[in-house]
């Protein structure tokens, strides 16, 4: 298990207890400034500050006692915003037709990075088009992918 889904499996049970649905998080190691992002959210209304605020409490004492991360972080604590990372299937599935962007591991058919529209979501991954072509991109070889927000 990736430290991110201990994370999440530790700090998902407070969080919905709260009224807050945890959407995710990410650790960026970085040596003394690393840091620890949880996204909640919150339907239909959305987050606030001081919702943050009250989560990140919550979270900083898990963390305090569970101590899974055993160098200094910063910890923040976020709505996912307009540009949502998108972490699980369902999450992909709910933004199907919507324009995203992503970096994957390792180079597909050339490229790491696609902006394009999510044409399909399976159970292995997802089909973006990028310029008239469709790259087929399983959810193992993803390292980040952000819907792109439409104003």
């Amino acid at each position: 298990m990736i430290l991110e889904e201990k994370i999440e499996n530790l700090l998902k049970p407070t969080i919905e207890s709260m009224g807050f649905q945890m959407w995710g998080c990410e650790y960026l190691p970085a040596g003394k400034h690393s840091t620890l992002r949880v996204y909640i959210d919150k339907d239909p209304e959305g987050v606030t500050v001081d919702d943050c605020g009250d989560v990140s409490r919550q979270v900083s004492a898990i963390m305090d006692v569970e101590d899974p991360i055993s160098n200094a972080y910063m910890l923040e604590v976020s709505s996912p915003g307009m540009d949502r990372p998108l972490f699980r299937p369902e999450q992909y599935r709910a933004y199907e037709g919507q324009e995203i962007q992503l970096r994957t591991a390792v180079a597909i058919m050339g490229r790491k990075r696609f902006k394009g529209i999510m044409t399909q979501v399976n159970e292995d991954g997802i089909v973006v088009e990028v310029d008239g072509e469709a790259y087929d991109i399983p959810f193992g070889q993803i390292d980040k992918a952000n819907v792109v927000p439409q104003f």
